[in-house]
């Protein structure tokens, strides 16, 4: 119904970026600048695509810093990690790739995301 007004997307096309509560803050349904492009209001938009940008640009700028500071004072430096997955080899491809390791639904069913970084 009504499909040439969605460009000829499948409801399930439609739906899927659709917000869905008690989620990790971190889910990409929750980007403001998507949020906000979905709305209509492109320049704010585009505007807080840029400062999402940028915030991510200063914290790999940190953990660079970070990570030569430990190079050059000979202590330990632990590099970033995502939380819920873990890179491994591939037993049938031998290629490396992200694995779930867990973690996520037992912090949903909690709804405790106090482990999630403040990406937005």
């Amino acid at each position: 119904k009504y499909a040439e007004n969605m460009y000829y997307f499948s409801e399930l096309a439609l739906t899927l970026n659709a917000p869905e509560n008690g989620t990790a803050p971190t889910d990409s349904r929750w980007r403001p600048d998507q949020r906000l492009m979905e709305n209509g209001r492109w320049d704010e938009a585009n505007a807080e695509k840029q400062r999402l940008e940028e915030k991510q640009r200063l914290s790999r700028k940190r953990r660079e810093a970070e990570a030569a500071r430990a190079t050059e004072d000979g202590t330990p430096y632990d590099p970033y990690k995502p939380l819920w997955f873990e890179r491994k080899k591939d037993p049938v491809t031998q290629e490396l790739a992200h694995v779930y390791k867990g973690g996520y639904w037992e912090s949903k069913e909690k709804q405790d995301w106090s482990l999630c970084p403040d990406i937005f």
